[in-house]
Order: structure tokens, then sequence, then C-alpha cells
């Protein structure tokens, strides 16, 4: 008896050891799946929401402040939905024609609907559009922008904060990825907002025959079968944002990427995490969120090295891995050949030799100012 207590001890010693062995393999590969997973992300902040129930499914970094770029319009389609009517007539004015530095086309004093201005904002990232949405619907684009500010805080988007209409870069304008499913979240209540950014194409008549022609800047608009429409966006501080829907099986997703270092690494990880989205939702997963180190702070730079007539490419002095930062300067001095070495002495102006030890004074301009816009 004694030895058959044994053996039977022993083998539940087995069985207890093959078990926790077994817990331990399944949490070390989810683990390993949820790490690697983690890793295809390479943008700055990611969520994936559940719009029925407003959790979160997958987050990256979703409370980090980050400019928002053109997912700007976004909100200012929702102001413009609240506060007017899709046959109103505007008229656009000189301040709004001239919003660079992606346009549509429109001259001042062209009228046009609010409707087919939506689509301009939306379809093709107009700032133009969008400029002249926000006075017709408040006199001024800053009244506006008062609009969209109390609009954030009442959707529960309360870290966000807008400076204009267009998503223009400026101090003090920021949103999280957090705040932006929501605020898109928000935007699908509205079916004419849902049609227009599922619009592949469109077109604008205006008052002397000529037509504008809008292709989205969402390119998976002709891949992706369950989307629903998103909104792009594009600076050079910002880099590549994109907030957009899905749809399957009854079930709803909302994805926010920003800071993505490319557009084709905003498309791949969008689909991704729409599949990510669907999976934790048909699985009953435990949402995923996670905290990261971003590149959003650059070590103060201290080389600088000046080549051809207008670009000044500023290295980071502490890491090489990290792409070289670019600034426009305007050389003040007549040279046209020579390769020039530059040392920041300051905020505004650099000085430069040239090979036979001359100097050469140039001012560097704001960086601002030469933010290029891609919608």
């Amino acid at each position: 008896m004694i030895k058959k207590f044994k053996v039977k001890s022993s083998k539940l010693k087995v069985q207890k050891y093959i078990f926790f062995f077994l817990l331990f393999l399944i949490f070390t590969l989810h683990f390993s799946l949820s790490t690697s997973f983690a890793d295809e992300v390479r943008s700055r902040a990611a969520v994936v929401m559940n719009v029925s129930t407003g959790k979160i499914l997958y987050a990256k970094n979703p409370d980090l402040r980050c400019q928002p770029a053109s997912t700007t319009k976004l909100m200012t389609a929702l102001i413009v939905m609240e506060n007017a009517y899709l046959n109103d007539i505007v008229k656009i004015s000189r301040h709004a024609a001239y919003t660079a530095p992606h346009k549509a086309g429109f001259k001042a004093g062209d009228e046009v609907t609010v409707e087919k201005l939506l689509y301009a904002a939306l379809v093709g990232s107009a700032n133009d559009a969008a400029v002249a949405l926000a006075e017709a619907v408040a006199g001024s684009e800053a009244r506006f922008v008062e609009l969209m500010n109390r609009k954030a805080l009442a959707i529960g988007a309360e870290n966000t904060r807008f400076i204009n209409a267009s998503g223009l870069p400026g101090p003090e304008q920021y949103t999280t990825a957090s705040d932006l499913s929501k605020i898109m979240g928000y935007a699908l209540k509205y079916s004419k907002l849902k049609e227009i950014i599922g619009t592949r194409v469109a077109e604008i008549s205006r008052e002397n025959g000529k037509a504008i022609f809008l292709k989205n800047t969402n390119r998976l608009l002709w891949s992706e079968e369950d989307l629903v429409g998103g909104k792009t966006g594009y600076t050079r501080k910002a880099r590549h944002c994109f907030v957009c829907a899905a749809e399957r099986d009854n079930d709803t997703v909302v994805i926010a990427l920003l800071g993505s270092p490319s557009r084709s690494d905003l498309w791949k990880e969008t689909e991704t995490l729409i599949s990510r989205g669907f999976e934790v939702i048909g699985n009953k997963e435990k949402p995923f969120i996670y905290l990261a180190k971003t590149d959003y702070d650059y070590p103060a730079i201290r080389k600088a090295s000046y080549k051809g007539k207008n670009r000044l490419k500023v290295k980071n002095k502490r890491s090489k891995s990290k792409p070289d930062k670019k600034f426009i300067a305007k050389k003040t001095g007549k040279q046209k050949k020579a390769v020039l070495t530059a040392k920041k002495k300051g905020k505004t102006k650099i000085f430069a030799k040239n090979k036979k030890g001359s100097r050469k004074s140039c001012r560097i301009a704001k960086r601002g100012v030469i933010d290029k816009h891609k919608g």
C-alpha cells in the first residue's frame, strides 16, 4: 500500500510539473507574439478602438501628444455638420483662397456649396476648403477654432487642442491616438461624413465651368475590403498620420495612427491593426496596451554641413542611426560652386567657411515656413 501511494504521489507531481510547464509555455508564447506584434508598429502612437463599446483593443502610447496634421479636418467637418446646411452657398474669401500649401484651387469670389467644400476638405485634403468652411460657419477661423476645442472636450477628447481648421503646424496644436479615435467614432454618427470619407474620387464644378477633380488621399480604399473610410495627414513634424474605420460582421473598429515614418508603413500598419482589432473582438481577448520610447525628442544638435545652394543638413552628433534633420538656409554671399561647412552660431544665423577660408553669412529660415504638406 505504501509503495502504491508513493507511485501515485510521484505521478501527481509529474502531472503538476507538466501542467505548470505548459502554462509557462503558453504565457511565454503569448507574450512573445504580443511583443513581436508590438515591434511591427513603428508609428509614434496607435490605437484600435471598438466603436460599439468605446473600449481600446490595442494601443501604443495612446496618450502621447502628437501633431494631428490634416486629420484635423475631421473635427472641422463635424463642426460644419452641426452648424450649417449642405446646400448653403459659401463665397470663397481671399484669405481662404490663398491658404497654402495644399489647395483644391478655389479662387477668391467663387461660390460653392458646403457639401462640395466638405468633399474637397475630406477627399482632397484641401486647406482652402477647410478655411472657407470655418469662415462660413463662424465668421472667422479663430472663432471656429473655439468651437472645435469646445467640441473636443464635449466628446471626451480632453488631451486635444486645435489652433486652425486645416491642420497646418503651429505651437500648442496636438492630439493623441486615443482622442483621435474618439473623434472618428463620433464622426461615424453622420451618414454624410461616412459617405464622404469613403469616396474614392469626386468632381466639383465651379461657376466658370471648370471642374476640380479630387482623388482620395486614402489609398486603402482601393485595397481594403472592410474599410469604411478615413482621413490622412502629413507634415514634416507630424510625419504620416491616419484615422479610419472598418466594419466586419456587424462590428466596427477605429484605427488611429500618429507619427508613422512613411506612407508605406502607414498602410501596412493600418491593415495589420484592422485584422488585429477584429481578432481581439472575435476571440474575446484582453486588450494589449503598452508604452514605448519614441524619437520625438532629438538630442542637442551640434554639427552642421552646408552643401549646394539651399539645403542645410544638420547631423545628430549622438546617434548615427537616426536620419539627418534638414533646414532651409538662404545664402547672402555670391558663391556658386563652393562647398561650405558651417557651424551654428545661435538660433537664426550660421557662418560658413569655404575651402579658401573666407566666411559667408547664412540665415536659417523658420521650419514652419518651409513645412511641406501632402494631405
